[in-house]
This record gives C-alpha cells, sequence and structure tokens, in this order.
C-alpha cells in the first residue's frame, strides 16, 4: 500500500493554500535560521523580513514556533513529493539512485531546515510529529524497494521493514552531519548511503 502524504500543517486560521504573504513568512523565516538561528530569532525578525507588521503575522501564525512548524511542513512534503518515485519505480537500483539523488537536492537547498527540524523535533509535539510521519513515509517506501529486490517482507532483522527502518534513520543522520561540512561531503554521504542500501537489498556485494 502506498503511504499517504505528510500531515497538513496546522495553522490559527484558514489562509488560502499557496498565498504570498504566508510565503514571504516562511521565505524569511528559512533566511532567519542561516541568518540568527532558531533560539535568536524573534516574531519581530520574521514580521520586519516579510515587510509586514506583527499584527498581521498572527493572523497567520500564532507564535514563532508555528511559523517554524509550518516551514518544516512545506519542506517535508516538498522531500516527499520528489521522492514518490521510490515507491513506484519497478526498477529497485533506479529507484534507490533516484530517491537518493532527490534526497541530496533537497539537503544542499533546505539542509537548514531540515537540521532544525531533526534539532526541535523532541521538544516540539508538532515537529516531531511531521518529522516522525515523514520518515514513516520513506520506510514504508524503502520497504517496498528492498521487497521488490527479493528482501523477504516482515519485521525480523533480516527482513524488510526492520532493513527499511534502519536505513532510513542512517541516512537521516549521516544527511545530518554531512550537511554541515559541504555540498561535496554531501554527495559523498549520498554515495555511501547508496551503496549501503544496495547491499542491504542483495543488488551488490
Amino acid at each position: 500500500m502506498m503511504p499517504g502524504r505528510p500531515p497538513a500543517r496546522g495553522r490559527r486560521t484558514t489562509g488560502r493554500k499557496g498565498d504570498v504573504r504566508e510565503r514571504a513568512i516562511l521565505d524569511t523565516c528559512e533566511a532567519l535560521l542561516a541568518h540568527k538561528g532558531y533560539d535568536a530569532m524573534t516574531v519581530g525578525d520574521v514580521a520586519q523580513g516579510a515587510g509586514i507588521t506583527r499584527g498581521a503575522l498572527y493572523f497567520y501564525f500564532g507564535s514563532k514556533q508555528e511559523v517554524v512548524t509550518a516551514l518544516v511542513a512545506r519542506t517535508v512534503e516538498h522531500l516527499w513529493e520528489r521522492s514518490r518515485a521510490t515507491a513506484q519505480t519497478d526498477e529497485p537500483r533506479q529507484a534507490i539512485a533516484a530517491a537518493m539523488q532527490r534526497t541530496v537536492e533537497l539537503w544542499n537547498e533546505h539542509g537548514l531546515v531540515m537540521r532544525t527540524a531533526i534539532d526541535l523535533s523532541l521538544t516540539v509535539p508538532e515537529i516531531g510529529e511531521l518529522w516522525k510521519h515523514t520518515a514513516d513515509l520513506f520506510i514504508a517506501a524503502i520497504t517496498a524497494v528492498l521487497e521488490r529486490a527479493g528482501i523477504q517482507a516482515g519485521t525480523r532483522p533480516d527482513q524488510a521493514s526492520a532493513m527499511a527502518r534502519a536505513l532510513c534513520w542512517m541516512i537521516e543522520r549521516t544527511f545530518y552531519h554531512a550537511s554541515q561540512e559541504s555540498r561535496e561531503n554531501l554527495q559523498e554521504a549520498s554515495e555511501t548511503c547508496e551503496h549501503i542500501w544496495l547491499i542491504s537489498a542483495g543488488l551488490i556485494t
């Protein structure tokens, strides 16, 4: 069964999807994460950067935490959309290569948001839920690839579901560290993860 989409982000109001002002708020938040970091960033900073008043920002989001949660939701939705082909491609090698390439692209573009999501996932319940759900989607996709490659379905250590879970969290942690260094390190990390995935699938020795 194909996993669903990431859950919609929580919001105080029901603004139109794709609202230009909302996008400006989230884009500003992402820029401020790079410039100031989550702890130093304020709602006032976000409002000023988006060219609106604090009151206008509160029409969309109730707090800095809500803004960051929405930014994480937008980013992981892109991650899932880019990697959906993993669970749909028939040929396992192509599926693995496509998934890793799309993951590299997103970490290159939004690595700071991804790291912020990981850092806050244990202390901000909404972000923790988003990140766990995203991981569950990828575990399901990796499981499907492993099963198509001939790995037995099941949850024992040598079966597809258990192997997929370990691969998912290995990839997350490897990309987390590599993205703090350089694009070259991120590409090398991706190639290593892809190699391990191929070995796990029995496609190379």
